[in-house]
Parts: C-alpha cells; structure tokens; sequence
C-alpha cells in the first residue's frame, strides 16, 4: 500500500521558519512535489524535486526563501520554509509525480498524495 505521511506543520509568527517532511512507503518515486492549498482557493504549486535532487522548480511566490530537498536513503522528501509569511498560511500538501518531470507543475501530474499538513503565520 502506497502512503505519502506529512509532518512538520504548525503555527509559527512571520518571519518564522518551518521544516516540513513527507515520509513514502509502499514504493519508491522519482520526482516529488509539493503543493498548498488556502481555505477558499485552488491548490496550487509549490516545489518539485527530482530523483537525483539536483534538479527543482520553485513558485515565484516561494524561490528564494523556500528550499525543498529528499533523502532516497529515507524515502523522505523535506520543505524548508523560511522567511515565512501570513499569505504562506495553507495546508500544504506531499504528492508522488507519475507522469514525468515535464509537467510537474500540474496537479494533475501526480497520482500519489499526502493527507497534508496545516502550516498557520501569524502576522
């Protein structure tokens, strides 16, 4: 059985960091993502890693205080987020892309995902 678990998520005041984790069992996967969704909006993008994590794609809204990274050794794939701010308030979501790196900023591109965590800033 394929499962995808978040952790990390929780309150923190702006300017804060977080470290979120997604533990895979069940299977190995190639290129990982991670999305958020607020209350009232659509999922959106956030970051995509490759297998070998020398490759990765960041939203505008995160590149440069957003870092996502993976551990195959683990099956673990990590979000650091800094410089958090209150519009980064969602629940964020791990997912397993398994129709290739070329999209892999569609929800669609992804057939595998976590139950997802609640990330809240506080201003």
């Amino acid at each position: 059985q394929v499962q995808l678990v978040e952790s990390g998520g929780g309150v923190v005041q702006a300017g804060g960091s977080l470290r979120l984790s997604c533990a895979a069992s069940g299977r190995t996967f190639s290129d990982m993502g991670w999305f958020r969704q607020a209350p009232g909006k659509e999922r959106e993008f956030v970051a995509a890693i490759d297998w070998s994590g020398l490759s990765t794609t960041y939203a505008d809204s995160v590149k440069g205080r957003f870092t996502i990274s993976r551990d195959n050794a683990k099956n673990t794939v990590y979000l650091q987020m800094n410089k958090l701010k209150p519009e980064d308030t969602s629940v964020y979501y791990c997912a397993a892309n398994t129709r290739g790196w070329t999209n892999r900023y569609r929800i669609d591109n992804y057939g595998y995902w976590g139950q997802g965590t609640q990330v809240t800033v506080s201003s």
